[in-house]
């Protein structure tokens, strides 16, 4: 049997990233960001039925710059994965499946992901303040 010189599927190398594969991957990771952000939420929960001690040394961690930081990245994972979920329920009724379609609502669920964490977030600053 002759050996083969080229890839039998395309390779990184030469496969060019789509917005449908690119959503896609960032759609499964988001789905466990926003699981492992819930159980973190959930042991601050835990922490403040805990008591006061254990409540203040999480809430150390939440609120310093990465504690912020890390729960600014979970709210953004949270509503991108709602908007995707979203615009597969679209596709589930058959609607969306034309090219302009698919990347004009690929990017309409960052956009409104992006809007979205950042409306909540100083809806939340405000309330903080």
């Amino acid at each position: 049997m002759a050996a083969r010189t080229r890839p039998l599927s395309p390779h990184l190398q030469v496969y060019r990233p789509q917005i449908t594969s690119v959503l896609s991957i960032l759609h499964r990771g988001t789905g466990i960001a926003v699981m492992v952000g819930s159980l973190m939420l959930t042991c601050w929960l835990v922490s403040a039925a805990a008591g006061p001690t254990a409540h203040e040394t999480l809430q150390v961690y939440m609120g310093s710059f990465l504690g912020r930081l890390v729960l600014f990245g979970w709210t953004f994972c949270l509503f991108y994965h709602l908007c995707n979920g979203v615009r597969h329920l679209l596709w589930d009724a058959g609607w969306g499946f034309e090219l302009k379609q698919v990347d004009l609502t690929g990017w309409s669920v960052v956009a409104a992901a992006s809007v979205l964490t950042v409306a909540s977030w100083v809806a939340a600053y405000a309330v903080w303040k």
